[in-house]
């Protein structure tokens, strides 16, 4: 009998710690399967005042009357808090893209090391049993600690639902070893950028452990769901079963994409196959954190449902 395995730990509903940013304590509660942080300890830590509360006050009032950022007091909720005296008072908490976003309005020497330190500690120990949409979450902060920005974002986030979804669809119809998805991507690829995965990877100059997508531009990525979309409607029309047919499925798809491709290069007079790749970091992206339109309905597609 093999050892049954230890069930995964959640961090449960209104569980509160204390962390560390420079020697200033900031509280963080465990609310909806993430962590929700004090903003009147945020602005502690940053604002260069010795009354937090009453700096946070006016910039409320400030915020306000910016275009754009009403929905963002919206997103702030009040939660039971212990104050020094161990009296739990409804206080004012916000999740980590909340909390990004607020910090943007307070000039600081210390906002971008913040933005670090609140990267990681936004989801530190919870994990996407507990909250399947922290993965994209963390993959979007490091994306645009990355300096990449939301345009990119958004289309890198739209890959990974397609690569999702066409996934599924082989495995639905027959497709179980690991070399068959393997050639049934490069035969996308191939059609849509006339290159191999691997070929594809030498022409970005990008080593075995790089990932392709991360170093592809927008319309590179915007290309590689398109066919890897047309792929999965192809094969759910003719009803593709096993390799073979879903080879020919991938090949028409890829084919619908790399058309694509030509006609564009010929309306632009040059070619979309870039040879460029995202190995140098550039500066954080100012639009950290904004989630992409799309982030809801994304993590739905590409997440199961709680049962």
């Amino acid at each position: 009998m093999s050892p049954k395995k230890p069930e995964l730990e959640l961090i449960p509903e209104g569980e509160l710690q204390i962390c560390q940013f420079s020697g200033k304590e900031i509280r963080k509660v465990c609310h909806k399967d993430e962590w929700y942080f004090s903003v009147v300890d945020v602005i502690a830590a940053l604002a260069d005042t010795n009354r937090p509360a009453a700096y946070w006050g006016d910039l409320k009032t400030k915020l306000a009357n910016q275009e754009g950022v009403t929905g963002l007091f919206d997103k702030i909720e009040k939660l039971p808090l212990a104050g020094k005296d161990g009296v739990l008072r409804p206080s004012e908490m916000a999740n980590t893209e909340t909390v990004f976003r607020i910090i943007q309005s307070i000039p600081s020497p210390a906002a971008e090391p913040f933005k670090q330190w609140l990267a990681k500690v936004g989801y530190e120990r919870i994990q996407e049993h507990q909250n399947p949409s922290i993965a994209i979450k963390r993959a979007i902060v490091d994306y645009q600690l990355q300096g990449r920005s939301m345009d990119w974002v958004e289309a890198r986030l739209r890959t990974l639902v397609s690569r999702k979804e066409v996934c599924d669809e082989w495995q639905r119809r027959g497709i179980k070893e690991g070399w068959e998805y393997a050639a049934l991507t490069d035969a996308i690829s191939r059609g849509t950028f006339s290159k191999t995965v691997q070929e594809y990877k030498d022409h970005k100059g990008l080593g075995k452990n790089h990932s392709l997508r991360d170093n592809m531009t927008g319309i590179e990525l915007i290309l590689t769901m398109l066919g890897e979309t047309s792929t999965k409607q192809i094969a759910i029309a003719k009803d593709s079963r096993g390799f073979a047919q879903n080879k020919i499925s991938a090949q028409a798809g890829g084919h619908i994409a790399g058309n694509a491709r030509k006609e564009l290069e010929h309306q632009v007079g040059h070619s979309v196959v870039s040879a460029e790749n995202n190995l140098k970091r550039l500066p954080p992206s100012k639009d950290i954190l904004e989630l992409p339109a799309n982030f809801k309905e994304s993590v739905e597609r590409m997440t199961p449902k709680k049962k």
